[in-house]
């Protein structure tokens, strides 16, 4: 799958939000240093953003049956307009995503039983965060401070996410309990890899779960673009 990412090659930046990016950004193809293209980045990142969308969207549809209620609730509607926000960006950019069906390691039982979901959500926000760590290493040696900077402005709320979603389990007492996010991929192309032997691609009957753009309408998510000390940013 992960060869897929190279027919993206030739996507043409789209949208207002391609305006971030450097004139030309997308045609470094260097063989030497990253072991992914930017394109690849960017399409494996939009991958994942598109599986975080379907996960957090089936995880607000089956809110009663997994007994999330109030600010729990709010927390996964924020989070799943945040996913979309950052999936919107990476396909204005340039990424395509490699698949838009999924799979869950524990099937319907994930939207069924809160640990499971619980435990899904920590793995998932995890991988997100490693993928956008290496994006960063990556992005830095493409010498693009810019993309680095996006990418970590994108793995901070992955983060969030990750703390936030914990703390809906009342079986986990401290959430946010890492000094350090672990970098746990040499590069993003990893992603692919290690989202595939963890059960996330490989649909099937019974556990085949679609991705579906959703609405951006929440009046809680704020900085809606990644604005940077000295742009304009009305």
């Amino acid at each position: 799958m992960r060869g897929a990412v190279a027919g993206a090659a030739g996507i043409a930046a789209v949208g207002a939000s391609a305006l971030w990016l450097p004139k030309n950004v997308l045609a470094s193809t260097d063989t030497e240093g990253p072991e992914d293209t930017i394109v690849q980045i960017l399409s494996i990142a939009a991958t994942a953003e598109q599986l975080a969308v379907t996960f957090y969207s089936n995880g607000i549809a089956n809110a009663n049956a997994l007994g999330i209620t109030g600010d729990d609730l709010l927390y996964l509607k924020a989070a799943v307009v945040e996913e979309q926000i950052h999936e919107n960006f990476l396909v204005a950019n340039g990424g395509k995503s490699l698949t838009s069906t999924f799979s869950f390691p524990s099937g319907a039982a994930t939207f069924q039983d809160l640990n499971t979901f619980i435990t899904t959500l920590n793995q998932l926000e995890t991988d997100f965060v490693a993928a956008y760590l290496a994006a960063v290493s990556e992005f830095s040696q493409y010498n693009q401070p810019r993309l680095a900077q996006i990418a970590g402005q994108i793995l901070a709320i992955e983060s969030e996410h990750r703390a936030i979603g914990r703390s809906i389990s009342p079986n986990i007492q401290v959430p946010n309990n890492r000094a350090y996010a672990p970098a746990l991929l040499e590069s993003v192309g990893d992603a692919v890899d290690a989202l595939s032997a963890q059960g996330y691609l490989s649909p099937k009957s019974g556990n085949s779960y679609t991705y579906s753009a959703v609405s951006l309408t929440d009046s809680f998510v704020t900085v809606r673009t990644p604005v940077v000390a000295g742009e304009d940013n009305d």
